[in-house]
């Protein structure tokens, strides 16, 4: 079984527009309220409440102080807490910060675990609390179980439904590794991925291309009354302008993943483990990087490879990709804004990008995952340990 998730906009009528924003009003107040609860028990006992705890006084309140929380779906108000729980488990294993006080203005959303389906013929969300149907738009059919509905607000306004569908098809067994069919692929900032083959794909720099653009309507927010209606108008603008450019960017990443796990004799695609929020700690290269949303691009390759039935090899953050020579010596001089070197021992002109993407794929085929390259090479191995600290960084544009 394969798990699959399909995004359709909604088109509520201002009724269930009001209803819908209800949903989120109350989902988040049992996201803020729980989180409150755990914060101030833990704060005060060292003792950290349950989701079933907090379910308990569901009713209670509903009871009591808050009975309007009855007018949406109960299922939805425990999504929240159980997804509180999936959050602090994220935490704790280090994925990642801390949960957060949800707020009014951000993206809204809330979950119909049960009893929900897509009406292919009438084109409408049919889920609790909308037995009538709120219309969809249909862009592409599922076959299939539905698990979750997950509806959403932008910034801009906009409602979506997220639908996450468990497949009757099988994911396709990974063939064997070959050096013929594994293709290496290195990330940068000038090109937004280098492959073994030679080929460069263009970084097309979404943000950079309307930064200008964006601080004019930034500029123009801030200048209007807080709280003003010009203010709110003002703020719209630069959520379309920055919806726009996550778009643009979702659109492309998707197009070059699925064109590099439909490649024709590919079994394997080879990549860096790459320390990405690290790097972003770099003031002079983090907007460029996250203009190219390496973490995204690496976890897109990761479920697509799954479903095709292609193998995803990772190597070590800090192996010399770039300053490793065909023929076994490293380049310890190597500059950051260099683009060729020579090599002193074997006389031979690298583009370090393109060596960069063959030494992956070669770190990938070798075995124990490359941590001796001085196997059957002439030349000086490689010192990993002095390698450590490392970032891999390329020049800024």
């Amino acid at each position: 079984m394969i798990r699959k998730a399909y995004r359709y906009r909604l088109y509520p009528n201002n009724a269930q527009a009001t209803l819908l924003d209800k949903h989120f009003g109350c989902a988040r107040l049992i996201w803020n309220w729980s989180l409150a609860e755990k914060i101030r028990v833990y704060q005060e006992t060292g003792e950290s409440l349950s989701r079933y705890q907090l379910q308990a006084q569901l009713p209670v309140m509903k009871k009591s102080d808050k009975p309007w929380l009855t007018e949406v779906n109960a299922q939805s108000l425990q999504s929240s807490l159980v997804n509180l729980d999936r959050a602090f488990l994220n935490f704790f294993k280090h994925k990642t910060r801390f949960p957060r006080f949800k707020r009014k203005n951000q993206r809204q959303s809330f979950q119909a675990p049960q009893r929900g389906k897509i009406d292919f013929e009438r084109g409408r969300l049919i889920i609790p609390k909308f037995q009538e149907g709120i219309r969809c738009a249909i862009s592409r059919r599922f076959d299939g179980e539905t698990k979750t509905f997950t509806v959403s607000k932008t910034t801009t306004g906009k409602y979506f439904v997220s639908v996450l569908v468990e497949t009757p098809e099988d994911a396709p067994k990974k063939p064997a590794v070959t050096e013929g069919g594994t293709l290496g692929v290195d990330v940068g900032l000038r090109d937004f991925c280098i492959l073994s083959t030679g080929e460069k794909v263009a970084n097309p720099r979404h943000l950079r291309s309307k930064i200008a653009r964006l601080k004019v309507l930034q500029n123009r927010a801030s200048k209007k009354q807080k709280g003003s209606s010009n203010r709110r108008k003002a703020n719209r603008k630069v959520a379309r302008l920055h919806e726009k450019i996550a778009n643009q960017r979702s659109d492309f990443l998707h197009k070059t993943t699925h064109r590099l796990c439909n490649e024709n004799q590919v079994d394997s695609i080879a990549i860096e483990n790459l320390n990405v929020s690290g790097m972003m700690k770099n003031h002079c290269l983090a907007q460029s990087i996250a203009d190219v949303s390496w973490s995204e691009f690496f976890r897109q390759l990761e479920y697509k490879t799954e479903w095709r039935g292609i193998n995803l090899l990772r190597i070590g953050r800090f192996e010399p990709s770039s300053r490793l020579c065909t023929c076994g010596v490293v380049n310890k001089d190597l500059k950051l804004g260099q683009d060729t070197w020579t090599c002193e021992s074997c006389g031979e002109t690298h583009d370090r990008d393109i060596l960069a993407a063959n030494n992956i794929k070669r770190f990938a085929l070798a075995r124990d995952n490359v941590k001796y390259i001085g196997q059957g090479l002439p030349g000086e191995p490689v010192d990993v340990p002095s390698l450590e600290g490392r970032m891999k960084q390329e020049a800024s544009l």
